[in-house]
């Protein structure tokens, strides 16, 4: 891990931050080529990527502060803190406000909600993926005790300062594993969207296999108790990855035999 990858003095570039940015320029850079492909608008995907990648950013630490509302009226200075920012915040808080960044930016521009999402779905994925690499070198979103061989020690004091990661102890490299799983999905995501059948078809794709991967990856992810639902039996971002999930079936029905709105070419793109 590395939390801090450039100190100068007073100087200091977080690796978590440089990741994040990574991440959010591949997310960009991924639905652009998507959206020529699909016949978008590149200009008004382009904004509407850029909004959706600060959505990503933003919504999880603004649903952090709405779940600790009380703390932070009491300790506003926190808001400043590196701890803050380091942190992943609460990962649905990006996914609720995504779709309302991306509902209310398609009805403006009278563009494709299903169109849209299929090309923003690939470069989500990336994205999530390169983040998760800063998870990991903040420390952040660490996995439970593990006594298995592919458990990983933090040693760096910094980061336990700041995020709060156990040191000394063999953790399931939660982040990796997200990190890993995200690419797999990316790689999925991007054979399904060069040979489209239906608007909607990607983005469905998307929530179903993120969905089924964060609800199973969340029972190796250390949870504070009070953060589990129904007396423990899941986790919040267990259940909202069972709505991910029921919203991909649901987009899947309802789109499946209707075609896709494809420019000539595009289903024999290769892979």
């Amino acid at each position: 891990m590395l939390p801090i990858l450039v100190h100068f003095g007073g100087f200091v570039i977080h690796t978590y931050g440089v990741m994040i940015a990574l991440g959010a320029v591949a997310l960009i850079y991924v639905a652009w080529h998507w959206a020529e492909r699909f016949g978008i608008d590149p200009e008004k995907h382009f904004r509407g990527a850029v909004y959706l990648a600060l959505a990503g950013i933003i919504g999880p630490k603004l649903f952090l502060v709405i779940q600790d509302f009380h703390f932070y009226v009491r300790q506003p200075a926190a808001l400043l803190t590196v701890s803050f920012w380091e942190s992943g915040g609460i990962f649905y808080g990006g996914i609720v406000c995504g779709l309302l960044v991306l509902t209310a930016y398609t009805y403006r521009h009278k563009l494709s909600w299903f169109g849209v999402a299929d090309a923003l779905a690939p470069g989500i994925a990336i994205g999530q993926s390169i983040g998760r690499l800063g998870c990991f070198s903040a420390g952040c979103c660490w996995g439970k005790p593990t006594t298995g061989f592919f458990g990983y020690t933090f040693h760096s004091a910094y980061a336990h300062a700041t995020v709060g990661v156990p040191l000394g102890v063999e953790l399931y490299p939660t982040q990796l594993l997200m990190a890993a799983g995200q690419l797999v999905i990316f790689l999925i995501l991007w054979r399904v969207a060069s040979r489209r059948t239906f608007d909607g078809q990607v983005a469905a794709i998307y929530l179903l296999c993120y969905g089924v991967f964060r609800f199973l990856i969340d029972f190796l992810r250390y949870y504070v108790p009070s953060a589990m639902l129904f007396g423990g039996l899941l986790t919040d971002a267990q259940l909202t990855s069972l709505c991910l999930i029921a919203l991909g079936i649901g987009i899947w029905i309802a789109r499946s035999r209707l075609p896709a709105a494809l420019p000539a070419g595009v289903a024999s793109i290769a892979p």
